[in-house]
């Protein structure tokens, strides 16, 4: 038989109700709490997370690779082809693709490449543009502007 997500069923004793250890002497489970009396399973903020009983942990024995550039700018990308939607001689700037929905969060800024046909003359600030997109903006008499 095919099960599907309206015949599910839930099996017998897969749900069980979770119990609150060291409610009390009565409950079977109270004092120590089922810990035992002494040791270092017994003590609460004993063990590291990554603890392994003593042996080197994982987490040092595997090799580590790769750097990671703290400096580094991660820009908001668009290709030339998302400016056709704008009219003639429009100041595309960052406040604007942001108000117009192309764009959602600047990062750390926005950067311009050039895939696809730009086929209007317009004045695009910018913090970082690519070759190509500079030739395709200034192909139709457009201004690229160079935002810091």
């Amino acid at each position: 038989m095919a099960k599907n997500l309206h015949s599910l069923t839930v099996h017998e004793g897969s749900i069980t109700k979770h119990f609150r250890k060291g409610q009390g002497r009565g409950t079977g489970n109270g004092k120590t709490a089922g810990k035992g009396q002494k040791g270092q399973g017994a003590h609460s903020h004993t063990k590291k997370r990554d603890f392994e009983g003593g042996q080197m942990p994982l987490i040092r024995r595997i090799p580590k690779f790769g750097f990671k550039n703290h400096s580094r700018k991660e820009y908001c990308v668009i290709n030339v082809e998302v400016l056709n939607r704008f009219e003639d001689g429009t100041e595309v700037t960052p406040a604007l693709l942001i108000e117009t929905g192309v764009v959602k969060d600047s990062k750390d800024g926005i950067k311009i490449l050039g895939r696809g046909q730009l086929e209007r003359k317009l004045v695009v600030k910018a913090h970082a543009f690519s070759s190509s997109a500079l030739k395709a903006i200034t192909a139709l008499g457009g201004t690229p502007e160079v935002i810091k």
